[in-house]
């Protein structure tokens, strides 16, 4: 329950066991592998060493791109009766790496990808080919080839006129400025009016000045022979080509099924050449030798030697130095009990090489503080219950369902503690089925009955872990030799609050004086000034108000309580009014899985905030980057070890 002890690894080897050396650290997977740092100092520095660029990083995330792609089409097209439970296979090291079934894979995926690109390609067409089949459908009733435009002595015009205009009006004022022409209308739609324009050559020009000052636009049809009907005929012969190649396409994708167990493994297998590539990316050399630097887990170096020991190179083991921890990467080592919060702790942010690991010391705090806000036992069995089923089945990578788990414990324990099964659930029924029923869950306390006694309850929980983080603050200044800073900082605070328990109890109130002279008299001393020194301390007094809030931030565990409890009667009331008991259960279950919803997020989003404001703040120091070796990690299968 620790933060890993980290080493610093300095590796020359020869340049041609590279493939070997890297190949057997990503087996052992204990080694970061780091940039090494220039030696300015040193003038021939650049002339012995230069970056070893990989020529095959761009190789394999091609080949990594191409499987990805695959996998999707095969999800789309060709989607596995696999259940959200289906377990990962278990694979052995022989079979990830296995030349024949990368090979097998590989060329599968060029087959679907192939048949993607015949497929996008039919789908452009047939999306081009419909487009023009909306052109011509207005036209269809016209019998008149679509390439006539005109002839010795008439013009022919096919146009479009504003969907809402009359026809009539333009034929009266056709017949005034233009005798010789006559307008026909062919179709007309939502947006526009199709017509027929056909007029003598010497009318022409007037006719269409008339028009256009109706907003009439000409449609010409360049490069089209014969009426509309007959080209809608000859689209769709081609649309139905097109819908043939997607068939045939599809069921190509689709042929490929059989190979998505062995193209979900080569992605795999490929991402452990990525990590490969990626890490002679970091690796400087000269023809003959290369240079490795890196950060290895301490408890793993037995391992590390055993590779290092069968190759031809020189190596140089060290401890990190107290300036350089900010480039140390970070391991966590927790319990199963404690490892589920590694989730929390990384989504605020690693803990810095050197400090404490919050995840034992938060662990007490957050399940609790879930369990208090929760309360009720039916929701956490069905936790429980999520967390086992899944678990067993699923064999998750992340940390979420242990600690849904945990907190299910937590909140069943608080839920027996307030009398909660979905709200009032029992009661309500056995009211519904026997009106003479008196029957109460038992329960040392409840929300609704003792929302004081729970408020202080919460804030004097709030108190405890605040002084939990003082105290930890203290412990942590103590080990680096701190102690004066320790009793000045944190003992000070606490003289300050026990000085006011005591008063508040007593009327004697000299202790809390006798604090807040220490807290004057030290919280400025890195002011180089008598009178900085008591602007620094005075304004310390200050902070009293952010612990007063901070403690006051507790009471949200009594609120969602309390909520909680409150939805799940309110839903219980409600399918009890009109006395059936099926309406009733399917009301209760109904409002109370939105109550569970609700809460199973709300509770953690609040947790979170208690500890990453409330608690980690006394005492945290993040910043901490996380420790990436070079190892085989796997998305769709698991390793035999």
């Amino acid at each position: 329950m620790a933060i890993v002890k980290m080493k610093h690894l300095r590796l020359i080897a020869l340049a041609e066991e590279q493939e070997a050396l890297l190949d057997e650290l990503l087996r052992v997977g204990c080694v970061e592998i780091a940039t090494p740092e220039a030696q300015p100092e040193d003038p021939e520095w650049e002339q012995l060493l230069s970056k070893r660029g990989s020529t095959a990083l761009g190789q394999v995330r091609s080949e990594s791109g191409a499987l990805k792609s695959a996998l999707e089409a095969l999800k789309r097209y060709a989607p596995s009766k696999e259940g959200m439970l289906t377990p990962r296979p278990y694979v052995t090291e022989e079979q990830l790496f296995d030349p024949e079934t990368t090979r097998i894979a590989l060329e599968s995926a060029g087959v679907i990808n192939q048949a993607v690109t015949e497929l996008n390609q039919a789908v452009s067409a047939e999306n081009r080919l419909q487009a023009q089949q909306a052109g011509f459908l207005p036209w269809a009733e016209l019998d008149l080839p679509l390439e006539t435009e005109s002839t010795d002595t008439t013009e022919i015009v096919l146009g479009v006129l504003p969907a809402g205009v009359e026809l009539e009006p333009i034929q009266q004022a056709l017949a005034e400025a233009a005798p010789l022409c006559e307008i026909t209308e062919v179709s007309r739609d939502k947006e526009q009016c199709y017509v027929l324009l056909v007029c003598h050559k010497s009318d022409f020009q007037a006719a269409l000045d008339t028009l256009k000052s109706r907003a009439f636009s000409q449609v010409r049809f360049k490069g089209v022979k014969g009426t509309a009907r007959e080209n809608l005929a000859a689209l769709d012969e081609q649309i139905a080509q097109e819908e043939l190649r997607k068939a045939q396409a599809i069921e190509t994708i689709a042929g490929q099924k059989e190979h998505r167990d062995q193209i979900k493994l080569v992605i795999d297998r490929v991402y452990q050449d990525i990590q490969k590539e990626e890490g002679k990316e970091r690796l400087l050399g000269t023809d003959k030798t290369i240079l490795l630097e890196g950060w290895y887990s301490a408890p793993e170096e037995e391992q590390l030697l055993q590779v290092l020991n069968s190759h031809t190179c020189a190596w140089e083991l060290s401890e990190p130095a107290k300036e350089d921890y900010s480039k140390v990467p970070v391991k966590l080592k927790n319990s199963k009990l404690t490892k589920p919060l590694n989730m929390v702790t990384e989504m605020y942010s690693l803990p810095a090489y050197g400090s404490l690991d919050p995840n034992p010391l938060m662990f007490p705090f957050f399940v609790l503080f879930y369990g208090i806000m929760m309360a009720d036992m039916a929701y956490g069995l069905i936790m429980m219950a999520i967390s086992i089923i899944v678990c067993k089945k699923k064999h998750p990578r992340g940390n979420i369902f242990q600690l849904i788990g945990l907190c299910g414990v937590s909140t069943f324990i608080f839920g027996a503690l307030t009398g909660g099964f979905l709200g009032d659930f029992i009661p309500q029924l056995l009211k519904l089925i026997n009106p003479a029923s008196t029957f109460e869950m038992p329960a040392l306390f409840t929300p609704l009955d003792d929302t004081l006694m729970i408020l202080l309850g919460a804030m004097c929980l709030g108190v405890i872990q605040i002084v939990t983080g003082m105290a930890i603050n203290f412990y942590k200044l103590t080990k680096r030799g701190q102690f004066w800073d320790a009793v000045m900082d944190v003992g000070s605070w606490w003289l300050v609050f026990i000085g006011i328990a005591v008063g508040a109890l007593t009327g004697f109130w000299w202790v809390a004086i006798a604090g807040v002279l220490a807290l004057i008299l030290t919280q400025g001393r890195s002011s180089p000034t008598i009178i900085g020194k008591l602007v620094g301390g005075v304004s310390s007094l200050y902070d009293i108000t952010s612990y007063f809030g901070d403690v006051l931030s507790y009471a949200r565990l009594m609120a969602l309580m309390l909520a909680g409890s409150v939805i799940a009667q309110v839903f219980n009331t409600l399918g009890a009014i009109p006395g059936n008991v099926v309406f009733f259960i399917i009301i209760s279950l109904a409002g109370n899985a939105l109550n569970f919803g609700l809460n199973i997020l709300g509770c953690y989003v609040h947790d979170l905030r208690l500890q990453c404001l409330e608690y980690f703040g006394k005492f945290y120091e993040d910043g901490g980057k996380p420790f990436r070796p070079l190892a085989i990690n796997t998305e769709y299968v698991d390793m035999v070890k």
